[in-house]
């Protein structure tokens, strides 16, 4: 499966913050970096440093540093990824059942999870085949 982004990252920066229901001044107090760092990487005047980067992931420890850059998450992050609590949605390739289709949930197979969190992340997992 490919995925393909057309969001930046100051596009995420804004998701992190509407989450969390912050603005750009409180926002950049949780990370500790200038207000003016965070207005000039939100209008997209500056890329976020190293720096920026490493605050905020240490802020924000469930924000994912390939989701932040790419929008998606690394295939080591999925392979190794534990249950965190939160909304789970799951996703089925085929029919979903109706009232025409009479198959049963129980006889689906499971192809795909994919728990989404408040702050915008996600974590995907993929029954392990044998």
């Amino acid at each position: 499966m490919r995925y393909i982004c057309i969001m930046e990252v100051k596009d995420r920066l804004r998701m992190i913050m509407d989450s969390h229901k912050l603005n750009a001044g409180s926002f950049a107090d949780r990370i500790g970096v200038q207000r003016s760092n965070v207005s000039h990487v939100l209008s997209g005047r500056n890329k976020p440093s190293f720096d920026f980067v490493e605050k905020l992931l240490l802020a924000f420890p469930r924000v994912s540093a390939e989701w932040l850059f790419t929008g998606k998450q690394g295939k080591k992050e999925v392979d190794d990824l534990e249950f965190k609590a939160g909304p789970v949605i799951v996703s089925t390739e085929g029919d979903v059942p109706s009232k025409e289709n009479k198959t049963s949930v129980s006889e689906k197979k499971i192809v795909k999870t994919i728990v989404f969190y408040e702050d915008f992340t996600f974590d995907v997992f993929l029954p392990n085949e044998k």
